[in-house]
This record gives structure tokens, sequence and C-alpha cells, in this order.
């Protein structure tokens, strides 16, 4: 079995999240439980689908990923996509994003 993690979407706002070991929702890839074998992640399904009842998020699923370079990444482009942000404006993806300030680094772009 892969290494997979749950993907689904925060009902309030429509941001994806990432299930997390202490069974909250964060929105960084890097902050979700991993699931080694099948068991487990039936596990993290059931509380998953659990949070969906609870309307907490939407379309809680089971996503493949990847350790690499240390840091956990999804194996398919789409969900790639959907944990880094947006592929047409890099100046607002995740990985720009300032937890510490609430802002996105744009940098000096265009000057």
């Amino acid at each position: 079995m892969t290494q997979q993690v749950i993907s689904a979407n925060r009902l309030g706002d429509g941001i994806v999240v990432y299930l997390a070991a202490d069974d909250s929702w964060c929105e960084f890839i890097a902050g979700s439980v991993i699931a080694l074998d099948e068991a487990t992640a039936a596990a993290l399904l059931v509380t998953a689908t659990q949070a969906a009842q609870d309307q907490v998020v939407i379309d809680p699923y089971l996503i493949d990923v990847a350790e690499i370079d240390g840091e956990v990444r999804p194996t398919k482009y789409r969900e790639l996509i959907r944990a880094t942000g947006p592929s047409i404006r890099p100046d607002l993806s995740k990985q720009n994003y300032l937890p510490e300030t609430g802002t996105h680094d744009i940098g000096t772009q265009g000057n």
C-alpha cells in the first residue's frame, strides 16, 4: 500500500484541508497524519466521514502521498495543485503564505 492522507474542503470557506493526527483539519499537507497501512487509512476515513456529517468538511477522500526530500507531497498532479495553490499565480500560492503576518509574500513583482 502507498502512503495516504485525507484531503477535503472546509465547509465554511472551501479551502483545501488535511486531517491531522489530533483529528483537527490543517491547511498544509505537512500537518497531515499519514496512513501507512490499510487499517489506518480506513480509520482515518471514518473520522473524516464523521467530520463531513458534522458539517466541518465536505467530500473527504484518501490521496496517495510520498515523502520526498523530507516533505510530504501528493503523487498526483491534481492533488499537488490542490496542496500548493494556484498554478497561474505563484505569488498567491501556499508556499508564499507567511503565517506570522497572515499575508502572502508577493515580493517586488512588476517593479
